[in-house]
């Protein structure tokens, strides 16, 4: 897993069909990436509703949010639409699992991407990354944390 100091990986993912985000447009801006198992699962769930529910602390902290598991564009807009949730879900579909390995954090056992956090500063490097146990939700002080250090810079 990568931790801080390191320069975060670039990538190119779909949120929508027909919308792809890339890491290095979001340069100036601390940026948070979510690295979940799957859409639909309990924990998963309940974690990305609680970032939902966090994003005007967030963007207080000139943070973008975004969620990344090996679940397609399909399966995380529907996901999105039933949870009513406001930030974008990034699709690690295809190649199945790249960004989650560029970042350390994909399971090859379940071919899925393992519950992990990261923080990235405007530069680009990472402020904090942590990587949780499968079947608990991290919550959102430990990035609270990390955004707040950053502010101090």
């Amino acid at each position: 897993m990568l931790e801080k100091g390191a320069i975060a990986p670039d990538f190119e993912l779909n949120a929508t069909p027909d919308q792809k985000i890339k890491l290095k447009d979001f340069k100036g801006k601390n940026v948070i990436l979510a690295f979940y198992p799957a859409d639909w699962s309990p924990v998963c769930s309940d974690q990305m509703a609680l970032y939902n529910e966090m994003l005007n602390y967030f963007s207080k902290y000139d943070a973008q949010i975004f969620g990344i598991s090996v679940d397609s564009v399909w399966c995380h807009l529907a996901f999105q639409e039933n949870r009513k949730l406001h930030f974008p879900l990034l699709a690690d579909f295809e190649p199945k699992g790249a960004v989650s390995k560029a970042y350390g954090v994909y399971d090859d056992e379940v071919g899925e991407s393992k519950r992990a956090l990261f923080v990235i500063d405007k530069e680009g490097k990472i402020a904090w990354s942590y990587l949780a146990p499968l079947a608990v939700n991290p919550g959102a002080d430990g990035i609270l944390d990390a955004l707040e250090e950053l502010n101090k810079k």
